[in-house]
């Protein structure tokens, strides 16, 4: 426990000097963006006037130094204070709490179908090398990992939407149906399908190739061999010692991707019309709404951070060699 203690305060440390250096980051990369969000928004308010806009300026704090603004932002972030929407007005962390289950929800299950699929596909395909079930699965994961994720997205809705009619193609629930209980939970499940599938595809085919070459790596080292000259049973070897030692590069990706996946679903996002975080920053970057943006690249950075903690947590769980250090 001491040990557990000692790795879990060295990690929070380490990660709250990543967050301090992503929010210095991202306030300055969105202030490098061209435009005066005053000047934006006054004209989307059909008000173009100079005393209009420096009332603007002075209401959100623009007309400060940008070293008083970087502070305000700094302060504001550590007690949660994400600011708030000039263009939307509304607080940042409520239009965040808004959007984000659905995208949990998206990339959650995205994420669990990816690793599921990936890893049991890579399976089949080291189990059959050199035949037509490895040729198979290899080409099904090039052309899944080459495919841009908006075309197989806009094929998905043309085949199952417009032509078989078996799926919505957009939104997050059906408007004005008002479920409730497990019809609500059906309803979402199946707007969530194609959208969840697209954001999946991509990696689950960078699962299976490398759950497959990690598998046929390890099948060749000499524990694996002495375990069946011992005369364990193919399906032993291949569960406690193969695939339990293949899964850690697949692990090691899998908490990189994690957080990638929140950046991938803005796309799916906008396709599918999802109402989660990575339309609301694709809109708010439209608008020049900087508190909206950096808030989403906030919470964005630190889904990430927690992630990695636990993938790193997860290295003890599936190989005790591994020590927490």
């Amino acid at each position: 426990m001491k040990k557990i203690g000692k790795f879990l305060a060295s990690r929070l440390f380490k990660s709250v000097l990543v967050l301090l250096m992503i929010a210095l980051f991202n306030f300055f990369l969105v202030r490098a963006a061209p435009g005066d969000p005053a000047e934006i928004l006054a004209g989307q308010s059909g008000a173009v006037d100079a005393e209009f806009i420096a009332k603007l300026r002075t209401e959100f704090g623009l007309d400060r130094p940008m070293i008083v603004q970087l502070g305000q932002y700094l302060k504001n972030v550590a007690t949660f204070d994400l600011g708030y929407s000039y263009r939307q007005q509304a607080p940042v962390t409520s239009l965040i709490a808004e959007h984000l289950p659905a995208t949990l929800l998206l990339t959650i299950t995205a994420f669990i179908f990816a690793v599921a699929a990936g890893v049991s596909l890579g399976t089949q395909a080291a189990l059959r090398v050199g035949k037509w079930g490895d040729t198979i699965i290899t080409t099904f994961s090039m052309l899944a990992y080459a495919t841009p994720l908006f075309w197989v997205g806009l094929m998905l809705v043309l085949l199952f939407s417009v032509k078989l009619e078996w799926l919505p193609a957009f939104g997050y629930q059906t408007v004005g149906a008002q479920f409730t209980g497990l019809a609500h939970v059906m309803d979402v499940a199946r707007h969530l399908l194609l959208p969840a599938l697209t954001l999946g595809m991509f990696y689950m085919a960078v699962y299976a190739r490398l759950t497959r070459a990690s598998i046929l790596e390890v099948s060749q080292l000499d524990f694996v061999k002495t375990a069946r000259a011992k005369g364990l049973s193919e399906r032993t070897v291949i569960t406690r010692h193969v695939l339990r030692n293949a899964l850690l590069p697949v692990i090691t990706y899998a908490g990189i991707q994690a957080g990638g996946l929140i950046g991938g679903s803005l796309l799916v996002e906008t396709v599918f019309a999802w109402p989660g975080i990575g339309r609301l920053a694709f809109d708010a970057l439209l608008q020049r709404d900087y508190s909206v943006l950096l808030g989403v690249f906030f919470i964005a950075s630190l889904i990430v951070v927690i992630v990695n903690l636990i993938t790193d947590i997860l290295y003890t769980v599936v190989d005790p060699r591994i020590e927490l250090k």
